[in-house]
């Protein structure tokens, strides 16, 4: 006997198979939507059995970029974890060459979103926002937001970072600094202080 013969079964199944190509459809779509920048991204694509947590993986972008060091390169990290995009956390980690974690950090997924990333911020749709999300992440390590040197020589320190950090920074002409948007959706800036041994933040 077939599927056929039973048109109330026919009726369940065939809903939740094509509710299932849909959220797989979805996600892939996403993904082409996004498109690709110089970091290497990959994002999650439910499949069947998979089962959305709070600490499932959406995304992940990494680069490498002097940091630490000028001469090997840094590992930088972005992983986007949770049941749904817009509610998701991003996980920004450090590591060196040698595999030493010197930064870790978590932003909220809506911190990413800017409104000039939005056609009409006031209209715009959860997929809207999810797609603007990943296009944040693939740009989140974008050359342009590395400098050197991290502070210009005739800067004055901000008022609400540590002095002794900043001035480590300050007097090292090779420090590199990085920008990002961290929790709260403001800009900062951090680098790595060869006298402290480790990343901190120089603008905030």
């Amino acid at each position: 006997m077939t599927i056929a013969h039973y048109p109330t079964m026919k009726k369940l199944i065939l809903p939740m198979a094509f509710a299932l190509l849909l959220q797989m459809t979805s996600c892939i779509t996403t993904e082409r939507e996004v498109g690709t920048g110089k970091a290497s991204q990959k994002t999650y694509n439910p499949t069947a059995g998979n089962r959305i947590t709070s600490r499932s993986v959406l995304s992940k972008v990494n680069a490498q970029h002097y940091f630490t060091s000028t001469k090997a390169k840094d590992q930088f990290v972005l992983v986007l974890q949770g049941s749904k995009i817009v509610s998701a956390q991003a996980s920004l980690v450090i590591l060196t060459s040698t595999g030493d974690t010197i930064r870790k950090e978590v932003i909220p997924a809506t911190a990413l979103l800017k409104a000039s990333d939005l056609d009409d911020p006031q209209a715009a749709t959860v997929r809207d926002k999810e797609i603007a999300i990943l296009k944040a992440m693939n740009n989140f390590f974008h050359e342009d937001h590395f400098t050197q040197p991290a502070i210009p020589r005739a800067a004055v320190p901000p008022t609400n970072v540590d002095t002794k950090a900043w001035s480590a920074v300050h007097a090292d002409t090779k420090a590199v600094g990085f920008d990002y948007i961290a929790a709260g959706g403001k800009e900062r800036r951090i680098a790595y202080a060869k006298t402290l041994q480790k990343a901190v933040i120089i603008a905030d």
